[in-house]
């Protein structure tokens, strides 16, 4: 079966015959792929009942029998266990924080977002999970980041949180976030108050190239 890089991605991480549990499904594309590529077990939900309808439709076509569908808001009414993997992609990063807040969650969930990536890291490390994985995909014009969160603590300075503490290793995401800042600046007056912060910004991209 053929899906997104992005969710194909997010599919890698995960391993065979896990309990998957994936916020936001959409059309359950992802949920189809790990049953049938990884023999996962998957609850899929979403709010909108329009994408359940054509997730259902999916499923049926696909001949899976291992994919539960639930109409709900995020994790609402989902019993979830410390074994399974909570799957978040698609959504900004307050609309994350809004599912996960006040939630039994799992010791490890997959998250992906294209806003606000320092907020998301910190609100969930605040939660009790450490970084195991960031994965930084290009699709279509437009860039993802995806991370694997698990259940524990480590130390991070206060770069891991902006650029991450795998991705300020990874060159490609490095030159590309220098590219975007470049082009924002280009855009900024003289004497705006955000020019001084994406220059700084800068800065920091050039000093972690640097020590590549």
């Amino acid at each position: 079966m053929k899906i997104s890089k992005r969710l194909e991605t997010i599919a890698k991480l995960i391993p065979s015959h896990s309990k998957v549990i994936d916020v936001g499904c959409d059309h359950a594309l992802l949920d189809i792929y790990l049953s049938q590529e990884k023999e996962c077990e998957c609850i899929a939900t979403d709010i909108n009942q329009n994408a359940l309808d054509q997730a259902r439709y999916n499923i049926l076509r696909s001949h899976v029998e291992t994919i539960t569908i639930v109409n709900t808001d995020g994790l609402e009414g989902i019993d979830v266990s410390d074994r399974d993997i909570i799957v978040i992609s698609g959504m900004g990063t307050a609309t994350i924080e809004h599912i996960l807040e006040g939630k039994k969650l799992s010791n490890r969930m997959i998250i992906g977002t294209q806003t606000d990536f320092e907020d998301l890291r910190r609100y969930v490390i605040s939660l009790g999970y450490y970084i195991q994985d960031e994965k930084y995909v290009e699709e279509k014009g437009k860039s993802y980041i995806i991370i694997d969160f698990v259940r524990g603590k480590r130390e991070y300075q206060e770069e891991d949180y902006r650029f991450g503490p795998i991705l300020k290793k990874n060159l490609a995401f490095l030159l590309k976030e220098e590219e975007k800042t470049i082009n924002i600046i280009e855009k900024i007056p003289a004497g705006d108050i955000d020019l001084e912060a994406k220059q700084e910004f800068l800065k920091e991209l050039e000093n972690l190239k640097n020590r590549l």
